[in-house]
């Protein structure tokens, strides 16, 4: 009977936290969407992002799709609007020319929808059958949005106009930050087996060895880049891959982007607003290219992605790999800046208690961390539940980026959660932190 009843108490605990989560991504989702007017809703800001009416419905239609369909085994809401919504039939730059549902009727079908999830998630029986396990499916849901809402706060970036978007300014520094950490030689578990909503490209757990390296304490800084740009970084090609250079000059890069020239100085638009660069704050909205040609000049190189996930999880006392830098707790306001609760990057040291017991600073949160891999499965990857959440992207068109952004929710990020996207992408709010070998007489014990 104790079994039972222990059984039936943290399958209620689940539903709580889940329903809790829906809510939260949702609430999230109507800010983004209810900030702006009608005509900004269904007007394509950029032709790298979609109108936000499309990711409104979007996360609706997908919630439908696993959740009331797969999950709950129930009639479809709106089976004729599936192929407007799959975003693998519909590229961002034709989804203005679709017949897409008006905000009124898409904010109308997401109440549907959620009704039915609601009601479903009271009824569902958390069994082995491993989409519903954990309550893996709503847990993949509540990520999904929240990805979206992230997509949708990049497109806030890119929209011209009055400022809708309102939020206090990150916290000021409130420790000193090294330059470089020392990251001893071994092996360490990458990867996860045991978070429940881990994805499927997060999965399985594996041991890697990796020589000694050396780490930035901290993401590049806007000073550091300015040093780079100052010194005519973007005008040499000896610090550019030929890729890289080849997009500097198709693309005409000169600094990052939103940054324009104020008198002697930069200044950059943040949601509709001019400020002065803070030279204090990481380096944000650089591509992969931008970011190599940096580490190159700086005498250093990106980090691989193995690299950034040893110096993210791996505790030196224990030899294991944590759930995030600081340990296994979820994270608070403490920790790191996380799910738009800023609206820009915090200065370097803002976050001492997020710190790796390494001393590395901001690996969670703040920019979006390029790494020198291309995305691809960890060995004995298993695509789950879809082939399209990952393994279609994988191969060396992609750079997988780390640790997530000041855009990013807490749902959506962990110490082994993996991000990519192309190496010209820039207006995702991306950085990027230096790594080199370790020298022989550093990387002895």
């Amino acid at each position: 009977m104790t079994g039972t009843t222990t059984q039936s108490t943290d399958a209620e605990q689940l539903r709580g936290r889940i329903a809790a989560e829906l809510r939260r991504a949702r609430a999230r989702t109507a800010l983004l969407t209810e900030a702006v007017d009608e005509a900004d809703l269904v007007r394509q800001h950029s032709p790298l992002m979609s109108p936000l009416v499309w990711d409104l419905a979007h996360v609706g239609n997908q919630e439908e799709l696993w959740l009331v369909r797969d999950v709950g085994g129930r009639e479809p809401v709106r089976r004729d609007i599936d192929d407007l919504y799959d975003a693998f039939k519909q590229p961002r730059r034709d989804r203005p020319t679709l017949p897409l549902l008006p905000p009124r009727e898409a904010r109308a079908y997401l109440l549907t929808v959620r009704d039915k999830v609601l009601d479903l998630l009271d009824r569902v029986a958390f069994t082995e059958r491993p989409l519903v396990a954990d309550g893996f499916a709503f847990g993949m849901i509540v990520q999904h949005e929240q990805q979206h809402d992230e997509t949708m706060l990049a497109t806030h970036q890119l929209r011209a106009g009055a400022p809708v978007l309102h939020a206090p300014p990150p916290p000021e520094p409130t420790a000193r930050v090294g330059a470089e950490v020392l990251v001893p030689a071994g092996e360490f578990t990458m990867g996860t087996d045991t978070d429940p909503w881990a994805l499927d490209n997060e999965r399985p757990a594996h041991r890697v060895r990796l020589p000694a390296y050396v780490i930035d304490a901290a993401p590049v800084t806007n000073g550091r880049y300015r040093e780079f740009i100052a010194d005519g970084g973007y005008d040499d090609p000896r610090w550019w891959s030929p890729a890289g250079w080849r997009h500097r000059r198709e693309a005409g890069l000169s600094a990052p982007m939103h940054w324009r020239r104020d008198g002697d100085g930069w200044a950059c638009r943040r949601f509709g607003r001019w400020a002065a660069v803070r030279d204090d704050e990481p380096v944000v909205h650089v591509c992969f290219h931008e970011a190599q040609a940096y580490a190159a000049w700086a005498g250093k190189r990106l980090p691989t992605e193995a690299e950034w996930e040893k110096a993210a999880r791996w505790d030196p006392a224990t030899g294991r790999s944590r759930r995030y830098p600081w340990g296994d707790d979820d994270p608070t306001a403490e920790h790191a800046n996380l799910g738009q609760r800023h609206l820009w990057p915090a200065p370097v040291g803002a976050y001492p208690a997020g710190a790796s017991p390494l001393g590395v600073h901001q690996l969670i949160g703040d920019v979006w961390e390029w790494t020198s891999t291309p995305f691809r499965g960890h060995p004995g990857f298993t695509a789950f539940p879809y082939r399209e959440y990952s393994e279609v992207f994988f191969g060396d068109e992609h750079r997988v980026l780390r640790g997530g952004s000041f855009g990013t929710d807490r749902a959506a990020c962990r110490g082994t959660f993996r991000n990519w996207d192309f190496p010209i992408r820039r207006q995702i709010f991306s950085g990027f932190r230096c790594a080199r070998d370790a020298r022989p007489e550093e990387a002895q014990p």
